[in-house]
């Protein structure tokens, strides 16, 4: 399994709700994007948030972050966090605003 099921349900709970929130299965995992752009996802036992740039340096020095890099090229703007930096509602759904706030400023797809 390339990704956690259980990880991908959690967000789904979250986000589906949304009117604009579709889902896909990419990179060997399963991404949610917020107007056709991409926003988080589930790779293995990592989730994925699209926080920006600007945001990513402070972002890594929370516990459980780390560059989202699966290729061996770093994604720019995007982090990956495992259970520490997730393990309660409060702390997925702070990640959840962050990236929808980055996101939102994109223009659709």
């Amino acid at each position: 399994m390339a990704y956690n099921v259980e990880l991908a349900n959690r967000l789904r709970e979250s986000l589906l709700p949304l009117a604009s929130v579709t889902e896909k299965k990419m990179f060997g995992s399963i991404i949610f994007m917020l107007n056709g752009n991409m926003l988080t996802g589930v790779y293995q036992e990592y989730l994925l948030f699209r926080i920006g740039a600007e945001q990513r340096e402070a972002a890594l020095k929370l516990k459980g972050t780390k560059v989202f890099d699966i290729t061996g090229k770093p994604m720019k703007g995007w982090v990956m966090v495992s259970e520490e930096g997730y393990n309660n509602k409060q702390l997925l759904e702070k990640w959840i605003l962050k990236a929808m706030e980055f996101v939102k400023t994109l223009p659709a797809k």
